[in-house]
């Protein structure tokens, strides 16, 4: 079919738009470097599934985990344990410990923070995300926040680190601290904003791990993360307004209106991240897809195994004490009996969807007596999750307390 040249010209410019858009796009989440090519699919027999199912599909992705919020129990994974650059993850975080700050009232949403000129630079950086912070301003906690989460902002992060750390350094030490204390131990952070470094790493399962903690802990954080844009208004270099408006970087808030967060990354030498959270009904998920190819391809993937999910599964809520004794006999030790739970103390169960009534809590509790001096989530058990008759899965059953 002949195309008039003018309508061709046009479509030509059209290509040349778009194409120079998603360079532009590229370069404010991360650096502009060539995409890394495309995983070959994960075997499905080494995908592991709950309940032992097969596997629905492979994903092109280096690792994935997926996480029923509540419940903890692990849907869908593979090499979930695999060290990658975190990219902009980092940045979940410096988001945690700010919103810590604000439980804590160290800060409020109208504490303003200055502008460093090291933060300043960051916002002059084109391949960079950033929120075009001006040195020597002063931009609130709640602007910085959003600034965060739905913009990246590098220079976001550094405001924050340099306040409530008083540098970066000390800020990135208690970023460490605070991974260790959350179970992260496949984690090391060099950084505030996740910019690369050679000894900066995390996995798909720690980051599972974080955005959990992210939501129970400080349920306020899907506030921000939820965002699908953010407009800042600063102060320009001629003295004027200027307002600034961003959209997430997480593509999947305009596709699902069930997924309400969290981060996304980015970096060649690991490829396109996505951690993001999702609720629909009886279930609250999160997931993490690293290593994607593309924007596009971390937002697909994801969006199919969330799918999948909301599909297959269902959690419930039911009272563990019903089945087992919440305190078991101790000797020699400062008390006679020590309270116990599943880890966690989760009430809540994960099933297949139909088989809520057909679940069954089966307790299995060592016989061995327990003699102090015992640790704080010494394993003295397991709770099994029975579905139809047969095992689903099973969580350990620890002390709550240290017995002297």
């Amino acid at each position: 079919m002949h195309i008039p040249k003018v309508i061709h010209l046009t479509l030509l410019t059209v290509g040349l738009i778009t194409l120079a858009s998603g360079i532009a796009l590229s370069a404010r989440h991360g650096r502009v470097r060539r995409a890394v090519e495309a995983e070959p699919l994960m075997p499905l027999n080494q995908i592991r599934v709950y309940g032992n199912r097969p596997a629905p599909f492979a994903l092109a992705a280096k690792s994935v985990e997926l996480m029923e919020l509540h419940s903890g129990a692990v849907l869908y994974a593979y090499n979930e344990h695999l060290k990658m650059q975190p990219a902009s993850l980092a940045k979940m975080m410096t988001f945690y410990l700010a919103l810590e700050a604000l439980r804590q009232k160290r800060i409020t949403l109208e504490t303003e923070m200055p502008v460093s000129e090291a933060a300043w630079r960051l916002s002059l950086n084109g391949s960079v995300s950033r929120m075009f912070l001006q040195v020597g301003s002063k931009v609130s906690v709640h602007d910085l926040l959003y600034g965060l989460m739905v913009s990246s902002g590098n220079d976001a992060a550094v405001v924050l680190a340099e306040y409530l750390g008083g540098s970066q350094d000390a800020f990135t030490q208690q970023m460490n601290q605070k991974a260790r204390e959350l179970g992260l131990t496949e984690t090391h952070f060099t950084n505030p904003d996740g910019l690369p470094t050679p000894d900066e790493y995390t996995t798909a399962a720690d980051m599972v791990k974080l955005g959990r903690a992210l939501i129970e802990t400080f349920p306020e954080a899907l506030q921000y993360t939820s965002a699908k844009d953010f407009t800042f208004t600063t102060v320009g270099n001629n003295g004027r307004s200027v307002t600034i408006s961003q959209r997430n970087f997480n593509t999947l808030l305009f596709y699902d209106s069930r997924v309400n967060g969290i981060k996304t990354g980015h970096v060649e030498e690991a490829g396109y991240h996505l951690v993001a959270s999702a609720h629909s009904d009886n279930l609250d998920l999160i997931s993490a897809v690293f290593g994607a190819s593309s924007m596009e391809k971390r937002r697909v993937e994801t969006e199919k195994l969330l799918d999948w999910a909301f599909q297959t599964f269902t959690t419930v809520k039911s009272d563990w004490r019903k089945v087992m004794p919440d305190k078991m006999r101790v000797y020699q030790g400062d008390i006679d009996e020590v309270p116990i739970a599943p880890e966690g103390g989760s009430s809540y169960f994960t099933v297949d969807q139909g088989l809520e009534r057909r679940f069954k809590l089966v307790p299995t509790l060592t016989d061995k007596p327990l003699v102090a001096p015992l640790a704080k989530g010494t394993n003295v058990g397991q709770l099994t999750i029975e579905i139809a008759g047969k095992p689903a899965s099973s969580v350990p059953v620890v002390t709550l307390v240290a017995v002297k």
